[in-house]
């Protein structure tokens, strides 16, 4: 069910998006999904849609990877588009047993799958060509005007970035132990659709289990090498925007307007 998954870690390269300032991809990812949410027209949807996959084309990605990082997430999705589907009201378009399909449930659900599939794309085209220090050094920069009002800039940057690389651990986590209780006679597709969900919950247990036992282990190692905080600390490389950053921030701020004047037109 994992197997492939990226999502949450770095994946080294030198393209053009992997050279970007780490602040750049952050900013440019918030305009992004800033626009995912404004966007309420197939054109806008068309255009943010071709943007996305000409970055992921930069970063050199392959199409591959893509699916086996949304592959984990079409359960929800799909739920998601059902639910729309089948309970928006509007202009019935044809009748399953008990329940309608409306036209505008359609619409509705396209809107929303293409918006979610989007934003996971979206979070894994940024820590897919960030490394882990650069994403904290980044956010850490973003997040420093705060530090005057008390804001620790340093400490939110870094749980950050641990909450991101955990993801890739805890899906990792969960195929184990899927195939240790596979081994040991258990069927998670077995019976409907509440009966796979019932299944999966003897993974929860474990599961949880083995989260606090890895962010034990991690919080000894960090004491371990003495980390006290963003304090004094100093960085081997500083972070400094070349014009080609400046020429992607523009760029992501001119779709940004665009978008905005498309939802102001109604389009």
């Amino acid at each position: 069910m994992f197997d492939g998954l990226t999502i949450g870690q770095f994946i080294p390269g030198d393209s053009l998006i992997h050279r970007l300032d780490p602040r750049t991809k952050i900013v440019t990812t918030i305009l992004l999904v800033a626009a995912v949410m404004l966007a309420g027209s197939w054109p806008a949807y068309l255009v943010l849609s071709i943007l996305l996959l000409a970055v992921f084309t930069l970063a050199g990605i392959p199409p591959g990877m893509l699916w086996q990082n949304l592959r984990p997430f079409w359960f929800i999705l799909g739920i998601t588009f059902l639910l729309q589907i089948f309970f928006t009201p509007g202009e019935v378009v044809f009748t399953a047993g008990p329940l309608h399909v409306t036209r505008p449930g359609l619409a509705l659900g396209g809107q929303i799958l293409w918006r979610l599939t989007v934003l996971i794309l979206a979070g894994f085209l940024l820590t897919a060509t960030t490394s882990p220090l650069k994403l904290t050094a980044g956010l850490e920069c973003l997040l420093a005007p705060g530090k005057r009002f008390g804001v620790p800039a340093h400490e939110l940057a870094m749980m950050m970035t641990i909450a991101l690389r955990f993801i890739p651990t805890l899906f990792s986590e969960a195929q184990t132990i899927m195939k240790a209780q596979q081994s040991r006679g258990a069927d998670f597709m077995q019976g409907g659709l509440w009966g796979r969900v019932r299944g999966i919950v003897p993974l929860l247990l474990p599961l949880f289990a083995g989260a606090f036992r890895r962010a034990e282990d991690l919080a000894t190692a960090m004491e371990s090498r003495c980390y006290r905080g963003g304090a004094g600390r100093t960085r081997m490389e500083e972070l400094s925007l070349r014009g080609i950053d400046f020429g992607a921030l523009i760029l992501c701020v001119a779709l940004f307007s665009l978008i905005l004047g498309l939802r102001w037109r109604g389009w």
